[in-house]
């Protein structure tokens, strides 16, 4: 029996989880994961923490594998995941399929959750809409940020306030029961990105990576991607 060490994005923890469950029942090895914002991840795995499986963005993964820390070969792309907004299970659903309309729910809103933006692409991506909106001076004090968009929508799941609004990845909105995805951000605002899975350079059990990596890239696996809100 051996440890399988993943880093992997938020946006991808899902489907991480539903691998991880078949993967330790079928092998009886065991999984140790950290999910989180990608920028964090990628820098991790250039400060030489150990790792099996990298699951990134392809644009993070294709510059590990340009320094040397992911095997090219072993690049797998799993599918593109658009930003969007949510809302606590329950409550009434803003309309966001319009500029008009966002900004003002965004102005009404009492608190916005999204990933911290020193950190997270899906959260300067969202800061960079405020500004776009003409809003960013007025929400400011409303803003909570979190290490990644999937612990944001956990917090807005959890929570009691009114009016809030939670802001990530669909991936990590469809993956949190307690929060309802309201729809995608207005193109113009739009952000996809494409998520890959990769086999570490120094990884100390490649084969057990190998496996993993053959599951989650695996045909028979496309269609739980779709559902957890990948674009394939």
């Amino acid at each position: 029996m051996g440890n399988l060490r993943i880093l992997s994005a938020g946006a991808a923890q899902a489907v991480v989880e539903q691998i991880e469950a078949a993967f330790v029942r079928d092998t009886g090895n065991t999984v140790v994961k950290d999910c989180g914002a990608v920028g964090a991840m990628k820098k991790r795995v250039i400060d030489g923490e150990a790792v099996d499986v990298i699951l990134l963005t392809r644009a993070l993964i294709d510059e590990l594998v340009a320094s040397g820390h992911v095997i090219a070969g072993s690049v797998h792309d799993l599918g593109r995941v658009g930003t969007g907004v949510a809302v606590r299970a329950g409550t009434p659903l803003p309309e966001v399929s319009n500029d008009e309309a966002l900004r003002g729910n965004l102005l009404a809103a009492t608190r916005i959750v999204f990933p911290d933006p020193a950190v997270a692409t899906a959260g300067k991506v969202i800061m960079k809409m405020f500004e776009s909106l003409g809003i960013a001076d007025h929400v400011r004090d409303r803003l909570q940020f979190f290490p990644n968009g999937y612990a944001a929508m956990k917090w807005l799941g959890q929570s009691s306030g009114t009016l809030e609004i939670g802001m990530t990845q669909v991936s990590e909105i469809l993956a949190n029961k307690g929060v309802t995805y309201v729809g995608p951000f207005p193109e113009k605002y739009q952000m996809r990105a494409t998520y890959s899975v990769a086999l570490a350079s120094g990884a100390a059990s490649p084969d057990l990576a190998r496996d993993f990596i053959g599951r989650i890239s695996s045909p028979s696996f496309r269609a739980n991607l779709q559902a957890a809100g990948y674009d394939l």
